[in-house]
C-alpha cells in the first residue's frame, strides 16, 4: 500500500476552504491528509457578503450568519483545521512548515506560552490572501483609523462608531462603498474620498461613476472625488481628515472634513511574505509566481487566491480564487485543469444602488464601438461595448449598467459565447428590451464565482431531477455566492422544460389554468364568494382536493368569511372541516390561543380541568401553547364552550393561517431585555390571529440578542434592539430548515407593524399555494431585495393598499369557534354518525402510559370516515 500523501495549506479563507472542500468531494482525501491553518479564530466566512455582519450583530449571531463551515471542522476527518495559528517559516529542503499556535490551542498557558510545532508536508498550498493597502497619510495611526477586512476590523468599527457622529471611507472602489454602506447602517453621517474622478474607477466610466454619486448622494453619502488625502487630523483620537484637489502640489488650499472614524479601503496587496522569505518566485507587482496550474517556482508548493499572480497578475475576486483551487485538487489528482485567466465582471448591489461591469467595459478592444442609454432622472445609466465580426454582425465585448442590471444575467454569457448580437442591439439596453431572448451555448458560464456553465445547469435538470432554482442551486453551486445569476438560472431552467415539450404548468390544478396568485387577483376584482362562480367562470370541472381548499383559503383571507359558512364548508380539507387536527387513531386535538405564551393560573386551571374532565392527552407546544389530544368529534362542541366561556378562543392549529408568536419574558422580567418582547408578541399575535394564506405562518419575538425566543426560526421575527426592533423574514424550521433574514432594522413600533403588514398580505397576494415564505422569497424574482423593495421602499405604491387589506381583516376578525358554538347549523356536522348522534365511534380506543391516554390506532379506518 502506497504511503498516504501530507497537504498543508496555510490559509483559511474563502479560498483556503473551497479547496479543501474540493479535496474532499473529489477524492483527494483518499490519498491525501490535509492539514490546514488559519490565522483567524474563526473558520472561513463569506469576505463578499462582510457588510451583513452589521445586521447579523445585532442580534447576536453575526459570526454564524456568514461562517462557510458551521460547527468549525469538517465532516471528512483526514481534514483537520488549526485556526487562531500563524505559520512562520516555510523549510523548502526538509518539506516543513512551522507553526505558532496561542496557549489555548495547546492546552497549558503556562507550559506552552504560544506553541511552535513542526509540520511535514509532500505538497504546500499557500492561500494566504491579501492586506489592505494603507497609503502613507500622516495620522494614519491615530486611535480611530482602522481597515475594512475582517469580522475583527467590523467590530472594531461597530465599537468606535457607538461614541461618533462622521466617518469617512478612504478609497472608492468597491470595497470603499462597501465600507460606507456599513457606516451608514451604524448611523455615521457619511463621506467617501477618491483620488480618481470617479467612484469605482477599474469597473465605471465617467458618465457611470456620475450616476452612482446622484444616487448614493441621494442616500446621504457625500462624495469626494479627484481629491487627495493630505492628513488624518487630531492628537490621540482622529478628528477630521484634510485633502486637496488631485494634481494640484503641497500647499496647495485645502478643505477639511469633520470625523471620528476613518475607514482605509485604497486596495489590497498580496500577503507573499513566506513566498519571499523561502526564495519563491515573486510577480513585479507582488504576489506568488504561478504557472497555469497554480505551481510555484517550487514543484511542490502552489499558490491560489490573491496571494497568487499567474502569469504575474494578481485576481482579487473571489470566483478566481475558487478556479485556481480547483485547478490545484485536479492537478494533485493527474488531471489536466489549467487556469488561463478569470472573468473579472462584477455585478452588486452597492448602497442600494445595482451596479455591474462586465468584459470590456472601457471600449480598449480595436475597432470597438459604445451603444449608451441614460436617464438621468431616473439614475440609469447602461453601455454596451460591441465589435463587428467577419461574418458582419455584432458581437458583445463588454458593459456598464448603474441603476438597472436586470439584464447582466443575460449579458455576461454573451461575451464569453462570442454569440452574435440581434440586428438591433440597442434593444438589449432601451426599457422596451427586456422582450429581446437569445440563445446561449451550451458552454456559456452563467455562474461565474462557481464555475458553472448552462451546460451543467442543464445535465442537473436532465440528469439529477432538478425542477426548480432551489434544486439547482444545491446541485451545482450556481447562485449560491452572490446570487447575480439566479434569474438566469430561473430562465434556463423554464426554457429547457418547454423546449423539450414539457409544459411547465403553473396552474393550481387541472380544473384551473391560473396561478393561485392569478385566482388570488380574478376573486378580488370580481367579487366573488362562491367557489362555484370561480370554477364557472375561470375552470372546468367540479374542483379537487388541491384547488377546493386553496380557494377556500383565498376566500377567507379576502372576506373574513366563516369557513363552515354555506357554499365553503364543503371545501375545506379535513382539519378546517372540522377546526381540530385529526389524528392517527381519527380523534382530534385541539390548541386554545395563548398569545405569546402567556396565561393566567386561572386559565391553566381551566385548561386541566378541561383536559381531566374529557380525559384529553395534554402535552406543551413549541409554540408556548397547550395541545390537547384525544377529543372525539361529537366532543368539540362541549370542550370549545368551557374554553371559550373562560375566555380562549380558537388557536387555528388546523389551518393554513398564524400559529403563535412566540416570545421570550423581554425587558419586563430578563436582566439582559431591552425591550418588551411580550407585549409586542401578544399585540401581533391578537392582529395577525386568523389571517388565512399560502401556508402555516409562525412568528417571535425576542428581548435582546441572546434571541431566547428563536425568532429567526420563524417566518416573521422580531429582535429587539437598542434602538427600537430588527424584523427578519422567511424562516422555519421542519424538514428544509431556513434562517430567517433581515428586512429592516433599529425600527419603531409603528413602522414595524407597518413592514410586518405588508409583508404578510404581500406573501398572501402573490405566493403558490403551500409555499412557506421563505420557498417564496427564494422564488421571487429579486428575492430578498425584491420584498425590501416592495415592503420598505414601497416600489409599486402597494403600501398603503396592503395595509389597508390587513386593516381589514383585523377589523373582521371573529373566533371561528364561538361562531360556530352559535351557529346550530354549523354545529350540526359535529357527529360520528347521522343517524346515531350520541354515539361514539367504536373504532377509537386508548390505552395509558405515563399516567395519561395514549392511541390505540384502528386497523382499519372505516369508509366514510375522515382522513
Amino acid at each position: 500500500m502506497s504511503k498516504r500523501q501530507r497537504i498543508v495549506v496555510v490559509g483559511h479563507g474563502m479560498v483556503g476552504h473551497r479547496f479543501a472542500q474540493a479535496a474532499v468531494e473529489r477524492g483527494l482525501t483518499e490519498t491525501h491528509d490535509v492539514l490546514v491553518v488559519g490565522e483567524e479564530p474563526r473558520a472561513a466566512y463569506d469576505r463578499v457578503a462582510l457588510t451583513s455582519w452589521f445586521s447579523h450583530a445585532a442580534d447576536g449571531d453575526g459570526d454564524e450568519a456568514l461562517t462557510l463551515l458551521p460547527g468549525g471542522a469538517y465532516d471528512d476527518p483526514r481534514v483537520r483545521l488549526v485556526l487562531d495559528s500563524v505559520v512562520t517559516e516555510v523549510d523548502r529542503a526538509e518539506r516543513t512548515v512551522t507553526v505558532v499556535s496561542p496557549p489555548a490551542a495547546v492546552g497549558d498557558p503556562l507550559a506552552h506560552p504560544g506553541a511552535v510545532t513542526v509540520h511535514e508536508y509532500d505538497v504546500l498550498v499557500l492561500a494566504t490572501g491579501a492586506a489592505p493597502f494603507v497609503p502613507p497619510v500622516p495620522g494614519r495611526g491615530l486611535a480611530g483609523c482602522f481597515v475594512y477586512r475582517t469580522i475583527e476590523d467590523l467590530q472594531a468599527i461597530k465599537a468606535a462608531s457607538a461614541t461618533a457622529t462622521s466617518g469617512i471611507v478612504i478609497g472608492g472602489g468597491l470595497l470603499g462603498l462597501e465600507a460606507a454602506n456599513a457606516l451608514v447602517q451604524l448611523g455615521l453621517d457619511t463621506h467617501v474620498v477618491e483620488m480618481a474622478p470617479r467612484l469605482m474607477p477599474v469597473q465605471l466610466d465617467d458618465a457611470a461613476g456620475s450616476t452612482l454619486v446622484r444616487h448614493i448622494e441621494r442616500l446621504g453619502v457625500t462624495a469626494h472625488t479627484d481629491v487627495l488625502t493630505e492628513e488624518v487630523e487630531g492628537d490621540d483620537r482622529v478628528t477630521g481628515l484634510r485633502m486637496r484637489p488631485a494634481g494640484t502640489e503641497q500647499g496647495a488650499p485645502t478643505t477639511t472634513v469633520e470625523a471620528q472614524v476613518v475607514v482605509f479601503s485604497a486596495g489590497i496587496r498580496p500577503r507573499d511574505a513566506l513566498a519571499r522569505e523561502c526564495d519563491l518566485a515573486v510577480a513585479e507587482r507582488g504576489g506568488v509566481l504561478v504557472d497555469e496550474q497554480c505551481r510555484t517556482s517550487d514543484p511542490a508548493i502552489f499558490a491560489i487566491g490573491e496571494c497568487a499572480a499567474p502569469g504575474g497578475t494578481m485576481y482579487g475576486l473571489v470566483a478566481p480564487g475558487y478556479a485556481m483551487a480547483e485547478v490545484v485538487v485536479d492537478a494533485l489528482l493527474d488531471g489536466p485543469g489549467t487556469f488561463t485567466g478569470a472573468d473579472m465582471s462584477t455585478k452588486l448591489k452597492l448602497l442600494g444602488v445595482d451596479v455591474a461591469s462586465f468584459g470590456d467595459a472601457f471600449a480598449r478592444t480595436p475597432d470597438s464601438l459604445e451603444l449608451v442609454y441614460s436617464d438621468a432622472v431616473a439614475g440609469v445609466y447602461k453601455k454596451l461595448v460591441v465589435a463587428e465580426s467577419d461574418a458582419g454582425s455584432f458581437r458583445l465585448l463588454g458593459g456598464i449598467l448603474v441603476g438597472d442590471a436586470s439584464a447582466y444575467g443575460v449579458l455576461r454569457p454573451m461575451v464569453s459565447s462570442g454569440l452574435a448580437l440581434p440586428d438591433n442591439p440597442e434593444q438589449l439596453i432601451l426599457p422596451a428590451g427586456g422582450g429581446v431572448r437569445l440563445g446561449m451555448p451550451d458552454d456559456a458560464q452563467v455562474c461565474s464565482c462557481n464555475d458553472v456553465t448552462k451546460a451543467d445547469i442543464l445535465h442537473a435538470v436532465t440528469e439529477q431531477g432538478c425542477e426548480d432554482v432551489a434544486a439547482v442551486k444545491q446541485c451545482t453551486r450556481a447562485g449560491s455566492t452572490c446570487g447575480s445569476c439566479v434569474p438566469t438560472v430561473k430562465n434556463l431552467v423554464e426554457e429547457h422544460f418547454a423546449s423539450v415539450g414539457k409544459v411547465v404548468d403553473k396552474g393550481l390544478c387541472e380544473h384551473f389554468r391560473l396561478t393561485r396568485q392569478e385566482l388570488f387577483d380574478v376573486v378580488a376584482v370580481h367579487g366573488y364568494r362562491r367557489f362555484d362562480d370561480i370554477v364557472e367562470a375561470h375552470g372546468t370541472g367540479r374542483g379537487c382536493d388541491v384547488c377546493k381548499p386553496a380557494i377556500a383559503s383565498i376566500l377567507a383571507s379576502q372576506t373574513s368569511t366563516h369557513v363552515l359558512e354555506r357554499g365553503t364548508a364543503e371545501l375545506q380539507d379535513t382539519n378546517d372541516a372540522y377546526l381540530a387536527n385529526i389524528q392517527r387513531n381519527g380523534t382530534y386535538s385541539v390548541v386554545p390561543r395563548i398569545p405569546g405564551g402567556e396565561i393566567t393560573p386561572e386559565k391553566l386551571i381551566v385548561i386541566g380541568e378541561v383536559a381531566r374532565d374529557f380525559d384529553l392527552y395534554t402535552k406543551i407546544t413549541g409554540g408556548q401553547r397547550i395541545d390537547l389530544f384525544g377529543a372525539r368529534m361529537e366532543q368539540l362542541p362541549a370542550i370549545w364552550r368551557r374554553l371559550v366561556d373562560a375566555g380562549f378562543e380558537s388557536g387555528h392549529a388546523y389551518g393554513k393561517s398564524l400559529r403563535t408568536v412566540k416570545s421570550c419574558v423581554g425587558s419586563t422580567w430578563c436582566r439582559y431585555g431591552v425591550q418588551d418582547s411580550v407585549g409586542l408578541a401578544i399585540a401581533l399575535e391578537l392582529r395577525y390571529r386568523g389571517l388565512r394564506s399560502p401556508h402555516k405562518l409562525k412568528g417571535g419575538v425576542s428581548g435582546c440578542a441572546r434571541e431566547c425566543a428563536e425568532a429567526r426560526g420563524k417566518d416573521f421575527g422580531v429582535i429587539a434592539t437598542e434602538k427600537g426592533w430588527n424584523l427578519y423574514v422567511g424562516g422555519n424550521g421542519g424538514a428544509k430548515p431556513a434562517h430567517a433574514r433581515l428586512l429592516a432594522g433599529d425600527v419603531d413600533t409603528g413602522t414595524l407593524v407597518s413592514y410586518l403588514d405588508r409583508f404578510l398580505m404581500y406573501y398572501v397576494r402573490t405566493a403558490d399555494r403551500l409555499q412557506r415564505t421563505s420557498t417564496w422569497i427564494e422564488q421571487l424574482d429579486g428575492g430578498l431585495d425584491r420584498v425590501r423593495e416592495v415592503v420598505v421602499d414601497d416600489a409599486l405604491g402597494l403600501g398603503a393598499e396592503l395595509e389597508a387589506e390587513m386593516a381589514r381583516h383585523v377589523g373582521g376578525y371573529a373566533d371561528e369557534w364561538r361562531a360556530t358554538l352559535e351557529d346550530p347549523e354549523k354545529l350540526a356536522r359535529f357527529v360520528t354518525f347521522v343517524n346515531a348522534p350520541d354515539t361514539p365511534d367504536p373504532t377509537v380506543s386508548f390505552t395509558t402510559e405515563r399516567d395519561q391516554i395514549q392511541p390505540i390506532a384502528p386497523a382499519l379506518i372505516p369508509v366514510g370516515a375522515p382522513a
